[in-house]
């Protein structure tokens, strides 16, 4: 018999993977330098193009490209904005989210034409990994998810040893620190933050697939419900580092597995409340974290060719 408690754990490691993933994609956007808060408006248009990817065609690889190619677009558009124009990104990243809000919302009235929710696909189906799925307790945690979440899980170390093992990695940082010392060094701040961005827009937008293909195989208009903004936490909180950033997610992926364990478990507790656990969580990691916040030297400050 399967215990709860190992349900709850391995449901923590699959509601963490879209934050983590939209996660790892802002660490190289903030290391470089640039700030997007259009994360949550990105991967609502990841969801939508996911969804409909998968639902035009019936593949859901199909509905991972076509998540993939809408967070590169809209990552296009926000390093045109943030990095070639050098416009205030504060206010770049929330004019992409509310843009992201209503294009999504316009494109699913008018393409699926039916009433949210209604429209399903089949999607990701949890794929376990033979054998190890099989050892007691760890193989029921951590080996019986859903392919995005294996790859997710790799990536996290493999984007660790991009960041700080490697020549590229060393530029994204000297960008993010002092843009025009990197310069002087023949480091390209303007190529380095361009390829970064889009980077972020992309693990958005594979972020925002994730939702509609693998959690709830349905469209609902903004179906991300903040979780953009709680990747920007996990960044925070992860002080930029991917390793970190994953302890975070599971943080919160545990206080989401927790949240929908207890609505079922415990019905006496009004369920707004536990809708709220989440964003509280939010409230008391922000206040611990005054004060403390280690941020690359030239965030969200244009750079401009001397």
């Amino acid at each position: 018999m399967e215990l709860p408690i190992l349900g709850i754990l391995n449901a923590t490691i699959e509601l963490a993977t879209p934050l983590l993933l939209a996660a790892l994609g802002e660490i190289f956007v903030e290391r470089s330098g640039i700030l997007n808060l259009g994360i949550e408006g990105i991967m609502l248009v990841g969801a939508f193009a996911g969804f409909f990817g998968a639902f035009s065609t019936g593949n859901v690889a199909v509905g991972i490209l076509t998540g993939v190619l809408a967070g590169a677009l809209m990552g296009i558009l926000m390093s045109l904005l943030s990095v070639k124009l050098g416009a205030d990104q504060v206010v770049s990243g929330l004019a992409i989210w509310v843009f992201s809000i209503g294009l999504s919302t316009f494109l699913s009235r008018e393409i699926l034409g039916a009433a949210p929710g209604t429209v399903t696909i089949k999607g990701l189906s949890e794929a376990p990994i033979p054998l190890l799925s099989e050892v007691p307790i760890v193989g029921q945690i951590l080996f019986r998810h859903n392919v995005m979440t294996y790859i997710t899980l790799i990536l996290t170390p493999i984007l660790g040893i991009i960041l700080f093992k490697t020549s590229f990695g060393l530029k994204i940082r000297a960008v993010g620190e002092n843009p025009k010392a990197a310069a002087t060094m023949g480091i390209d701040v303007y190529l380095t933050r361009y390829i970064c961005v889009i980077f972020g827009g992309v693990m958005a937008g594979i972020a925002g697939s994730y939702l509609t293909l693998a959690r709830y195989h349905i469209w609902i208009e903004e179906v991300t419900a903040g979780m953009g903004w709680l990747a920007l936490v996990v960044v925070i909180f992860g002080k930029r580092n991917p390793y970190r950033a994953l302890v975070g997610a599971w943080l919160f992926g545990l206080i989401y597995a927790l949240q929908y364990h207890f609505q079922i478990s415990v019905p006496l507790i009004p369920y707004q409340f536990m809708l709220m656990l989440p964003y509280l969580a939010v409230i008391v990691l922000l206040l611990g974290l005054v004060g403390k916040e280690e941020a690359p030297a030239a965030l969200g400050i244009p750079y401009e060719r001397g």
